[in-house]
């Protein structure tokens, strides 16, 4: 695996929450570039929202990054939609060229202006996918491919901007990149040989807890709900 010292940043997004697609649904996944620099505080951007706090935004989902790199394959498969014109298709935070899933580990810290940040975990995609891109898989395509993209704490709160240059300062784990990761959670995997080393990671505590269940219960969580959502009339 190798992966860039530093690439650059070609947009920093935040969306506001508003009423979604479905009954009671609130989401902020419609993204818009920031315009001159912007804080990033321990919960995120200013001005960024998340409708659901229940499992989107806190600490450890301050900043979602989803590499653009991907936009192209996703074009591929689903033809020139107006959604994946420009960065933003995906809710993300960061958009950049030059990482990817592969070439990233958990625990990498990144310096982003004066922000330090660390890939807390990768992204489990749900349901509001599925009605951004008007297919009612398309959560269930973002995982299946490993086209997930992650998220960041924030360590140190600080300031950037749209050009800025995302610099890789620490990789404490460099054996983990999160296509490790991703495998192990949706390849279903229940090989305790698998599973067990991954526990000496800085897990969050729903992976933990999910790997923990698995290795107890030998049985694979059900997905439905998230990837589905709530049914429509």
């Amino acid at each position: 695996m190798t992966a860039p010292l530093a690439v650059h940043v070609d947009a920093l997004l935040a969306g506001k929450a508003v009423a979604y697609t479905r009954p009671g649904a609130i989401s902020a996944i419609a993204k818009r570039p920031c315009i001159g620099a912007v804080r990033i505080g321990e919960l995120g951007l200013e001005g960024d929202e998340q409708g659901d706090p229940r499992v989107h935004g806190g600490i450890d989902k301050a900043v979602h990054h989803y590499p653009f790199d991907h936009y192209s394959a996703w074009r591929s498969e689903l033809g020139d939609t107006p959604v994946l014109q420009q960065p933003g298709a995906f809710g993300e935070n960061i958009s950049t060229r030059g990482l990817t899933e592969a070439t990233v580990c958990l625990g990498d810290r990144f310096q982003l202006g004066s922000a330090l940040l660390e890939i807390s975990q990768g992204r489990q995609p749900c349901w509001k996918l599925n009605d951004r891109f008007g297919l009612p898989d398309m959560a269930r395509r973002v995982q299946t491919t490993g086209r997930c993209g992650w998220y960041y704490r924030v360590l140190q709160a600080g300031d950037a901007c749209t050009g800025d240059t995302l610099t890789l300062r620490e990789r404490p784990h460099p054996d983990w990149p999160l296509t490790r990761l991703t495998q192990l959670l949706y390849g279903r995997a229940l090989d305790p040989a698998q599973l067990k080393p991954a526990l000496v990671l800085p897990l969050v505590p729903s992976w933990r807890k999910l790997i923990e269940r698995r290795l107890q219960q030998g049985t694979v969580e059900d997905w439905d709900k998230r990837i589905n959502g709530p049914m429509q009339d």
